[in-house]
């Protein structure tokens, strides 16, 4: 079975293919970004700064 788009089926077809490649450049990015943040959070870890949430409450001053 196939698809008849018409005249329009180049447009269609970029639109889509544009789309998909946005979305897997998004996907990439944020893949990216986690790596960075978790590896930051790392060197905070190691460098001996803690995060407020971690802290319970008698911890505070």
């Amino acid at each position: 079975m196939t698809m008849s788009l018409g005249p329009y089926a180049s447009f269609i077809v970029t639109s889509y293919a544009a789309a998909a490649l946005v979305v897997v450049i998004l996907i990439g990015w944020i893949v990216l970004d986690y790596r960075n943040q978790t590896q930051r959070l790392r060197e905070f870890d190691r460098s001996g700064v803690t995060r407020r949430s971690g802290r319970s409450a008698t911890d505070r001053s």
